[in-house]
């Protein structure tokens, strides 16, 4: 799952809570304050390493992150950030991307053809494409829930009332969506 949020101060916000991996169940936070300084905020140097081999980051810090999601809500820890959200109801999106299979909707070949749409409906989320060292990548969304409030801190900063997504985060070919959400999807990358 990827919870993406803006925020008053500017400070917009990327969690990755990922049950199950390659790299065996762990949480990541990517920060991007206002001033457009990116931080990665990882629980291993292992974890670390992958992240920042294929997403840009002017910083990376290694610290214990724990997400805990119970309903709608998450708390967010690390040395360096708090962050509660509350989801709310299922998008429009995330009603029709119920109706696609999971084996269908996490296929490269479906963000492939999804890209183009992706790209308009959600002004410039992409479903597919080329991170760092030619790295492929996908992201195969089974749903989506709005974020109805945000509260919280980075480095001791208060960051202030939920906003949208904006200006786009910068870690990689694509951003979360302008609207503050949780996505459920499946990262598929292709090493070059």
């Amino acid at each position: 799952m990827i919870a993406g949020v803006g925020s008053e101060s500017g400070t917009r916000v990327v969690v990755g809570h990922w049950p199950v991996s390659p790299l065996g169940s762990f949480s990541d936070v990517m920060v991007e304050t206002v001033a457009g300084h990116r931080v990665l905020l990882a629980p291993t140097d292992e974890v670390a390493a992958f992240v920042a081999a294929t997403y840009s980051f002017d910083e990376v810090r290694i610290e214990p992150v724990r997400v805990v999601v119970d309903g709608p809500h998450w708390e967010v820890r690390s040395t360096s950030l708090t962050l509660r959200l509350t989801t709310g109801r299922t998008t429009a999106i995330g009603l029709l991307l119920r109706l696609v299979p999971v084996r269908v909707a996490t296929s490269p070949t479906w963000c492939t053809l999804t890209d183009p749409v992706a790209r308009v409906l959600l002004g410039g989320v992409r479903t597919r494409g080329t991170a760092k060292a030619g790295r492929r990548e996908y992201y195969g969304a089974t749903g989506t829930r709005c974020v109805r409030s945000a509260s919280g801190s980075f480095d001791g900063t208060d960051l202030g009332a939920l906003r949208p997504v904006e200006p786009p985060c910068r870690f990689g070919f694509s951003s979360t969506p302008r609207r503050p959400g949780v996505t459920t999807l499946v990262t598929t990358v292709v090493d070059a």
